[in-house]
């Protein structure tokens, strides 16, 4: 049976037959036979703009795999470091591979002075922190002006490494100064969640030694924000550099998309419902309230995920382990009773309101003490290699610049009238 659709223009009467491939269909045969008409589509629910051999996201049966590898295993076996490889480069690397990447990317975290001394401190004392990493990232073009050079394949290498390496740099130099605190320099000897934590954390001390426990459950938090297929700020890497812009440029207005609160702000708004509920007691009132619409139930469900998100019980594991250090968050009886309602009431249940990845990442940034105004910043440089991957792949194919159509629905032609008669 040949897999197609047949759609039929009412208006004349023709139809035309249109290939289901790898399960879309091309717009290009639709607007060959009916030009001029075009799908309305706000938020792009039903539209694929690219195709990509990045990340498979199965939402109806929570399955995420990253070149087809389950997120599972890869939280489980493997490093931050080595996703972000394999997602840029399509494969898992060798050992001479993996070397020469870390390598690469430990020494380019340092970042030139003028950019702590001038750029930086620059910023109002209360700027927050999101804010400040997306102007950064923007200015590191002004400071690599070869990162135009888009198709040069060693040109672009070194854009990427840098985007990677120095994200957490800028990141740790946001929020210090954001808090008056002097500049921490990176320590090569440290792997990358480590010289993170210790950019973030020290103060005096001769060698920084972050807890192993909580620089692994960073680096897997990482690895579980590292790409989610075609979201809002991804889709923005990809629209600013069909244009051929930068990665800087793209990357930093990738940043401003995962900036809204209706996209990297998740995990923020589930410990201020948390401490909104208050106590054990409350529980309960407010899951009614969320019934009757009064309430909004934070960190379930998801735009993709109508089944539980894979990434959520990678997460619980690591909150488990990390409260183990740190001591049990008094949000953490709130949370679990909250998660045991939702997955039992017909009400949550039917409306596939599982727990998302934003649901206990807060948690565990909150114990790691990070303030809430960081977690934003957290999920960039998380998000930063998936960002990077698609927009490398967009470049491969050749993609034309996007713009999109619109459905006019204004006024129709109309005469000037001139201010006196008004």
């Amino acid at each position: 049976m040949t897999e197609s659709v047949t759609i039929t223009d009412n208006r004349t009467g023709e139809s035309v037959e249109i290939p289901i491939e790898n399960g879309g269909i091309h717009s290009n045969a639709f607007a060959k036979h009916m030009p001029g008409l075009w799908f309305y589509d706000p938020g792009f629910t039903a539209t694929a703009s690219a195709a990509s051999s990045i990340t498979d996201l199965d939402g109806a049966n929570g399955i995420l795999r990253y070149r087809g590898y389950p997120i599972e295993q890869l939280a489980e076996q493997s490093s931050f470091l080595e996703v972000c490889y394999l997602l840029l480069f399509g494969e898992l690397p060798n050992h001479e591979q993996m070397d020469n990447w870390v390598h690469d990317v430990t020494y380019h975290t340092f970042i030139h002075e003028n950019m702590r001394k001038r750029f930086m401190e620059g910023f109002h004392h209360d700027a927050h922190p999101m804010g400040m990493l997306m102007s950064a990232i923007a200015a590191l073009s002004t400071f690599y002006p070869e990162a135009k050079e888009i198709f040069d394949p060693e040109i672009r290498y070194k854009q990427i490494n840098r985007l990677i390496s120095k994200g957490p740099t800028l990141a740790a130099m946001a929020y210090r100064a954001s808090i008056g605190m002097p500049f921490v320099y990176p320590d090569n000897n440290l792997n990358y969640a480590e010289n993170f934590l210790s950019m973030m954390w020290r103060v005096a001390e001769p060698n920084y030694e972050p807890n192993p426990v909580l620089a692994k459950a960073l680096d897997v938090l990482l690895i579980l924000h590292a790409d989610h297929e075609q979201n809002c700020s991804t889709t923005t890497m990809r629209v600013v550099g069909s244009s051929h812009a930068d990665p800087f440029s793209a990357a930093a207005s990738a940043t401003g998309a995962l900036y809204g609160p209706r996209h990297g702000g998740a995990n923020e708004q589930v410990i201020h419902m948390l401490e909104d509920i208050g106590s054990y007691d409350n529980i309960e009132p407010f899951v009614e309230s969320v019934k009757l619409g009064e309430q909004r139930l934070m960190g379930f469900g998801h735009r993709v995920y109508k089944a539980y998100d894979p990434r959520a019980r990678i997460v619980k594991e690591q909150a488990d382990r990390v409260f183990e250090v740190t001591g049990k968050s008094p949000l953490l009886d709130i949370a679990l009773k909250l998660e045991e309602i939702a997955l039992e009431d017909d009400y949550f249940k039917s409306r596939n309101l599982y727990p998302n990845v934003d649901f206990y990442t807060g948690l565990i940034y909150q114990a790691m003490e990070f303030p809430l105004d960081m977690f934003t910043v957290l999920f960039t440089i998380g998000r930063m290699p998936g960002w990077l991957a698609h927009w490398q792949e967009m470049l491969q194919q050749e993609q034309r610049i996007s713009r999109p159509r619109q459905l006019y629905v204004g006024p129709d032609a109309r005469d000037y009238v001139p201010m006196a008669s008004r």
